[in-house]
Formats: C-alpha cells, structure tokens, sequence
C-alpha cells in the first residue's frame, strides 16, 4: 500500500502495532483449548476470565455480562433473535430502516421465518432515529428494540440515551445497541442498555473478534449451541488469544479516542471545506455527526465509477457500507433519509482516522476535481 491513502476506516481499521505483537507473542504460548483441565487450559481460561473483567469495568458492566464472540454481525444476529426467542409470547420488535444489514436481515428472518411483526422506523432529516417515533412504535408485545448509536454510512448520532431511557422505564422491551461504529470515536453510555455490539476490527484490534454485552436480567436463547462456554451463552472452544488480546484493544481505542478526537475532526472540516467548494458536491453527513465520516455524493458520476476512478489515484474509500459493496442497488440508508435514487447511487464515503494527515486531505481533493472534470 506504498504511497496510497487509506480512507476506509469505518470498513476496517488498520490493526494496532501493539495489539498484534501482543497477539503473536499469545499464540505462539498459548495454544491449547481453555476448557482443558491440565495447567496450561486452566492458565488460559485464568487470562481470558482477566481480560472479561478488564473489558467490563472499561464499559461500566460485570464480567459475567461480556460475551466474548465473532464480532458484530454475530452479536447483532444473536441479540434480535436470542431475546425473541427467549420472549415466543411476544411477537414484535422495533428498528430502523438505516440499521445494519445484520440487524435488519435478522428481524426479517423473525418476519419470514416465525410470524414476527417488525416496526421500521425511518430517520428525520438528519439521519436519526427520533424518540418520538420510537414511542410510538412500542407495543405491549414489542419485544425488543434495535437501534444503532451511530450510522456506519452517514456517521449520525442517535440519540440512545434518551430512547434507552424510556425503553427502560417506560416499556417491557428490551434494548439493542448496535456500537460497532462508536467504540472508539465517541464516549459510550450503556446505563439502560440491555445488550450492545462491539467488533475488534473497528478499533484497530483483530478481525474475527468481538463482544457482545449482554445484561444479566435479560432472558436469552443461545444461537451457537454447544458446551457451557461463555457462560452457556455461545458455545464453541474459545477463540482465547484474540479474546484474551481484546480488553488491550479496547483500552487503548478509549484513549485514542480521547487523544486524536480534535485531530480528525480538523481533517474533516479540511475535507468538508473543500468538497463544499466543488459545484455539484452534496454532502449526505449531517453536521453533528461523528468526526470520523463523511458521506458525499456527485450525482453525475456514479458511486462504483467514482470509486475505481480514485482508486486508480491511490485513494481507498468505500460507498455503501463495505457490507453490501457488491451489491448493485442504491444505499438503502440514503433512500431511507428521502434522498434520491440518483444521488443515493452517487454517494461515496469518507472515513478518517489518526493516521489521516492534512496532505491526504488536500491530495484527495485535487484528485477529485481532476475526476470531476475527467467524467463529470
């Protein structure tokens, strides 16, 4: 990747230095199965146990409630239909039209696959889910409610808090917090959420990794069945150096966060600055939202030409989420905004990180004028 600019962060974060020596020098070491019962499992399950600990007193929960697993997709699989169907007297869930693949591809499974009724919520004009829209979605039956803290397309911030609040106190659902896009980049709050989503990739630890927190109170059926692991949760012998390495990722991503905040959200603003002197430029990120992404479209040129074009320039962005990168449909998160086809078929993404320099910023912005005259 000499001489080419990574700005594609939200899709994959580069993997911590530190956290894949720490990685290595594990699984090397430790290699045999941490439900063994000679010294050497009993010694691994000791440091995931530590790691478990370490991982829940960062995020303010118990160790019993962290779940070591796959990473988000996974997770968020697991939270709509482990607490739907842990709850067959109930039949209905609330989510949004711009979450994840993963969340909403499960709720349409409970749809196609056990009668479930789901609620989607469109977002406002900012790109977020509205209280006052979840309130009036919540059922006496709602089982569930899935919301993500922050959009992994545009970067808008829901605001959990405030919905997490009345799903507590005012409802007999549940709560789902899909923060696979906020670990990291803003401060997370899980007071009143019953589960969240958390993936090691997207904060510079190792792909295949993550957690799902799941509180102790709330009702469960496990997908992955096999032995007592993960507390009879998910079963399967533990992935235990990428577990045990995760607390470590985690730690260090709460204090990058805090360390290189103002940094990238200066690179942004370089960014946003100039895309809004490009005529023709319209930029999809609401201006509250995250410092890390911008979504941007040019609807003369669309989004699979543009990306190959600034691909041939050395410059790594993605469109829709990297999820649905094959697909050839418009974003689905965008048309659920009201924006249209063309310029949800239009729409790049930018997504920063600590490595991110002014220089890339500018050279980046003179390649897109180039294309722009090129093909627009």
């Amino acid at each position: 990747m000499h001489n080419r600019v990574y700005f594609d962060s939200a899709s994959t974060a580069r993997t911590d230095p530190e956290i894949l020596k720490t990685y290595e020098s594990l699984l090397e070491k430790y290699y045999v199965n941490s439900e063994s019962l000679y010294d050497e499992g009993s010694e691994i399950s000791r440091m995931m146990e530590k790691a478990r600990a370490a991982t829940a007193g960062l995020l303010g929960v118990k160790a019993e409630e962290i779940i070591f697993t796959s990473g988000s997709a996974e997770n968020n699989s697991a939270a709509v239909k482990g607490v739907c169907f842990a709850q067959m007297d109930k039949k209905h869930i609330v989510t949004g039209m711009s979450e994840h693949s993963s969340v909403l591809n499960a709720c349409r499974q409970m749809e196609r696959v056990f009668g479930w009724k789901v609620t989607y919520l469109a977002p406002v004009h900012d790109g977020t889910v509205s209280l006052e829209d979840v309130i009036k979605a919540v059922r006496p039956d709602t089982a569930l409610v899935s919301l993500m803290h922050v959009n992994n397309e545009t970067g808008a911030i829901n605001p959990i808090a405030e919905i997490a609040e009345f799903v507590k106190k005012k409802t007999h659902a549940y709560m789902h917090c899909d923060m696979t896009q906020s670990a990291g980049k803003i401060p997370l709050d899980l007071t009143n959420i019953d589960l969240a989503s958390i993936s090691a990739h997207k904060i510079e630890g190792l792909k295949g990794s993550g957690i799902l927190v799941k509180r102790s109170h709330v009702p469960f059926e496990p997908l992955i069945c096999g032995g007592e692991q993960e507390f009879g949760i998910r079963g399967g012998t533990a992935n235990a150096c990428a577990d045990i390495v995760f607390a470590k990722t985690l730690r260090l991503a709460l204090e990058k966060e805090k360390k290189y905040h103002d940094q990238i959200l200066a690179l942004k603003n370089r960014l946003l600055a100039g895309l809004k002197e490009i005529d023709g430029v319209l930029i999809n990120s609401p201006e509250n939202g995250i410092a890390s992404t911008i979504n941007f479209s040019y609807e003369k040129i669309p989004s699979e030409v543009m990306q190959n074009a600034l691909n041939r320039k050395g410059f790594m962005v993605s469109a829709r989420s990297t999820c649905e990168s094959k697909s050839q449909n418009t974003s689905y998160v965008l048309k659920s905004m009201g924006f249209s086809d063309v310029r949800a078929s239009s729409c790049i993404r930018i997504s920063l990180s600590h490595a991110n320099t002014a220089e890339e910023a500018d050279a980046f912005l003179a390649a897109l004028k180039e294309i722009i005259s090129h093909y627009g």
